[in-house]
């Protein structure tokens, strides 16, 4: 398939999935703080794909984080009912099987983000600012890292300013103290993760052209 049909063909697929997700979501406002991201980063990508030119594998991974994450914005990431959607296939609900007493979608979603948007990460390095040595491997994993933190603090501050309603329904902590801690460090676990299995498949290249064009 043309590399060009596939980037297209997800763009359309994300604007379906948003579409989807804007049905009827449990919460409005929350819907719209949860894709205020999107709304900018969508944007950005198309405008710099032509530059940018991820990799089809990269631009795939960016289409599965986004179907998560509208998953969680539709429902707020502390109600997505996927222990309902386990037992209806399985009889049981996942939270029984692993013994767990709150909603673990967020905790998902933040892995997530660090398995599936490092490629891009790499990618991003590999065009803007090759990277040489061992700052092949920590630069990317940093840069989710910064990330995670940007993203901690901004929820930090839209609690802020929304209060006890919609404020903690997008915090989504869960009444865990430690929730910003650990969401962060699922995002950096994903990212070496990813890492790890780019070393070794040996997929990892530090220069777009060494790229094979897949």
């Amino acid at each position: 398939m043309n590399r060009g049909r596939v980037p297209s063909a997800l763009l359309a697929g994300s604007i379906l999935v948003i579409a989807i997700s804007a049905f009827r979501p449990a919460i409005w406002t929350n819907w719209l703080l949860e894709n205020a991201v999107v709304v900018v980063a969508l944007p950005l990508l198309v405008v710099g794909y032509r530059r940018l030119h991820f990799s089809n594998a990269a631009c795939v991974s960016l289409f599965v984080f986004l179907i998560l994450h509208e998953i969680g914005a539709h429902y707020t990431y502390s109600n997505v009912p996927y222990d309902e959607w386990f037992a209806s296939v399985f009889g049981v609900t996942l939270n029984g099987l692993l013994g767990l007493t709150r909603n673990h979608f967020d905790r998902l979603v933040h892995f997530s983000y660090g398995l599936l948007i490092t490629p891009a990460a790499v990618e991003l390095f590999a065009r803007r600012a090759p990277p040489q040595g061992i700052w092949r491997w920590i630069l990317p994993v940093t840069f989710i890292m910064s990330h995670a933190l940007i993203y901690e603090l901004i929820e930090w501050a839209a609690a802020t300013a929304f209060g006890d309603g919609i404020g903690q329904e997008y915090l989504g902590t869960q009444g865990d103290v430690w929730d910003a801690q650990q969401d962060m460090l699922l995002a950096s676990l994903g990212s070496i993760v990813t890492m790890v299995f780019l070393g070794v498949s040996g997929k990892y290249v530090s220069h777009p052209s060494q790229r094979s064009g897949a």
